[in-house]
């Protein structure tokens, strides 16, 4: 299996049980959990053909979520979601099922040189408890680093023409495109799997990871 990993130059994945220290698994580990839980962006790094795996963004707020989505090779900003605690991780359930994903690419607000925040620190509590909702539905949590996408969001407005009243409220949701458009780009290379302490949940994940073409013929 670590042979496979060269061959493929899969990025390497750290994965953070839900409540527990990250750890950078080691090249033969990697290889076995990056087949059977693979992040919709190393797929894609696998198979330049594979078209499925939707994907919901989400930049996380003290005040306001920014969603979006990704089907197939394009995103788009979702909603805005002013809610908290238990009634924004149902709400976020309850979009992710409308909109038929199977991951969550949460924006990690780490600072500028890499190191944890208090933010961070509260985005890593409700991801934990996302991904308990998440696989007992087969679906993946993952983290993303997400510094500056605050910034590019604004200059991806500006640069489309948007007018300031136009951009009031919707820079959330630009900000989780963002997010999913710096996963995408880097393959899932700085991406956490946050995986729920439960052992059945675990396996339940690794079963609903399989490859799936969410697109038919006549959708091209």
């Amino acid at each position: 299996m670590a042979h496979l990993v060269a061959a493929i130059n899969l990025p390497p994945v750290t994965f953070r049980p839900a409540g527990g220290n990250s750890l950078l698994l080691t090249s033969k580990i990697r290889a076995i959990s990056l087949e059977e839980i693979p992040p919709n962006a190393v797929r894609r790094k696998r198979d330049s053909t594979w078209r499925g795996g939707f994907s919901l963004g989400v930049d996380l707020g003290l005040a306001r979520t920014g969603l979006a989505l990704s089907k197939g090779f394009n995103f788009r900003p979702l909603t805005v979601l002013e809610l908290r605690g238990q009634k924004l991780e149902l709400r976020i359930i309850d979009i992710a099922q409308k909109q038929e994903v199977d991951e969550f690419i949460i924006g990690l607000p780490l600072s500028s040189d890499g190191r944890e925040t208090p933010q961070s620190n509260k985005v890593r509590s409700v991801a934990g408890r996302l991904a308990v909702r998440a696989a007992e539905r087969g679906w993946r949590v993952y983290l993303q680093e997400e510094y500056g996408t605050t910034i590019e969001a604004m200059s991806y407005m500006v640069d489309r023409g948007l007018g300031k009243s136009a951009r009031e409220g919707k820079q959330d949701a630009y900000a989780a495109a963002m997010v999913l458009e710096r996963y995408f780009l880097e393959s899932g290379r700085r991406t956490e799997l946050v995986l729920p302490k439960q052992l059945d949940l675990q396996e339940r994940l690794k079963e609903c990871s399989k490859d799936v073409d969410y697109f038919t013929d006549e959708s091209d």
